[in-house]
């Protein structure tokens, strides 16, 4: 399989006069760190709930894993992990419990928390309460609950957005070992240049609904 991600000639609107996706193109190969980059309201994060399948392509335009998704969901979230919105933790309740919540909700061994603590460089805390881990702990917490499960593919929007520059850091350290290490694809959107050009291999630049740019 070339691409992980595979969207050709997507237009989308919630009615046909106000189209916000004009015959979108983009490639995500596997393997690649993408930067889909772009201002507020370009379209990104309307693109990335097409590419999950929480809005309907009806037309058969994007294609994740060689299938499109209007086939493949929900079967296909299996390998997908995604932070689309900021999760909504359980502050009373440990870093560790709040990841054991979600793998018996996901039906998932809650073995593999231990090492998703250590990729995330969160071992150390695994026993303090939520309330007490600063933005940047919660951010890559929140990245530990996409890979409960070992997807192959990350989907992140904006996951640096409020942080301080240390917590760039964190989370832009982290994304590059999971895809190093652990060969995971990861399809990121931002509207910082600067921060996503430290980490990225290929990069797509959408402006009002249109790609201006895709390359390595």
């Amino acid at each position: 399989m070339k691409n992980i991600i595979e969207v050709k000639n997507l237009n989308f609107g919630f009615d046909n006069k106000n189209l916000i996706l004009k015959n979108l193109n983009l490639s995500v190969p596997k393997g690649a760190i993408y930067g889909f980059l772009g201002a507020n309201g370009a379209g990104k994060s309307t693109t990335i709930r097409l590419i999950m399948g929480l809005l309907n392509d009806d037309l058969g335009a994007v294609k994740v894993f060689n299938k499109n998704v209007s086939e493949t969901y929900p079967q296909a979230l299996q390998h997908i992990g995604s932070l689309i919105d900021y999760p909504a933790f359980y502050d009373h309740l440990s870093g560790y419990d709040n990841l054991k919540i979600v793998c018996t909700i996901k039906k998932i061994n809650d073995e593999m928390i231990n090492e998703i603590l250590e990729t995330v460089g969160l071992s150390h805390a695994k026993n303090i309460k939520m309330k007490k881990y600063s933005l940047g702990m919660k951010q890559r917490l929140a990245i530990g609950l996409a890979l409960i499960g070992n997807p192959d593919l990350l989907v992140l929007d904006e996951p640096v957005n409020g942080l301080d520059p240390n917590g760039m850091l964190e989370v832009r350290e982290l994304l590059i070992k999971l895809n190093k290490e652990k060969g995971v694809t990861i399809f990121i959107s931002s509207h910082l240049l600067s921060e996503v050009e430290k980490m990225v291999t290929h990069l797509g630049i959408i402006s009002q609904g249109k790609m201006m740019f895709e390359g390595s």
